[in-house]
């Protein structure tokens, strides 16, 4: 589905550590002008290409929707279903002026017709190819599956267009924390360069403040810092 441009470079670790230093005196990102903004089944939809966005991808069953409430702090504001493939359009919420998060159609799993899968390919496609707002993105992967094709190609097309790639390993709750810790470690040692990874959990709330800051590094386009080792733990 995605370019398969992943080189299988090692990652530094430098993104991790700068979003865990970004706001050392700020424990909690909170949105609370957060709403939603529109939906799009075609590139002209799109909102203006200004400001800064974050697109939040990744399998159909990996658990978007439920991230991006967690992430929001909001029970409904992307609609959760038990039926993977649910959200078929490009969905656009303002956290605030000028700053979006996006939310793309799950990849993989759903059981939808061919024609309607080429369009959300063509579509996602041309949002990612097009979108000059995009600072980064958001992948979300079932810590209980660790990463697959799919997600591997997309880290490799943002590794390659200088995008940064913050992936929540979800459901982190329905592992022991042995297990958890060793697919998180799995996961960064094949990382590239410009990706973090970060256990997380939208039912036991772990690493959500993490992954606000971690959005909200994307969102600001800050470059990877430190020494270029890979954190750890």
């Amino acid at each position: 589905m995605w370019s398969r441009a992943h080189s299988g470079a090692r990652a530094s670790g430098e993104l991790y550590t700068t979003l865990k230093q970004l706001s050392p005196t700020r424990t909690v990102s909170a949105y609370p002008a957060v709403r939603f903004l529109l939906s799009a089944n075609h590139a002209p939809q799109f909102p203006a290409d200004d400001g800064a966005e974050v697109a939040v991808a990744g399998r159909s069953n990996s658990g978007k929707s439920s991230a991006i409430n967690a992430l929001t702090q909001r029970r409904s504001l992307a609609r959760t279903s038990k039926t993977p493939g649910q959200t078929q359009l490009i969905n656009f919420f303002e956290l605030a002026p000028d700053r979006r998060l996006v939310d793309l159609p799950g990849y993989g799993f759903a059981k939808v017709p061919a024609h309607v899968r080429d369009h959300w390919q063509e579509l996602v496609g041309g949002y990612l190819e097009m979108r000059n707002s995009l600072m980064g993105l958001l992948l979300i992967v079932d810590a209980r599956r660790g990463l697959n094709d799919d997600d591997r190609g997309l880290m490799g097309w943002a590794n390659v267009r200088g995008r940064r790639v913050h992936v929540l390993l979800s459901k982190s709750d329905k592992l022991s924390r042995q297990q958890a810790q060793r697919v998180l470690a799995s996961v960064r040692s094949e990382l590239p360069t410009q990706a973090s990874a970060q256990l997380f959990s939208a039912v036991s709330k772990e690493g959500v403040e993490e992954g606000q800051r971690a959005l909200d590094a994307l969102l600001a386009n800050k470059k990877p810092g430190g020494s270029g080792g890979r954190a750890t733990g």
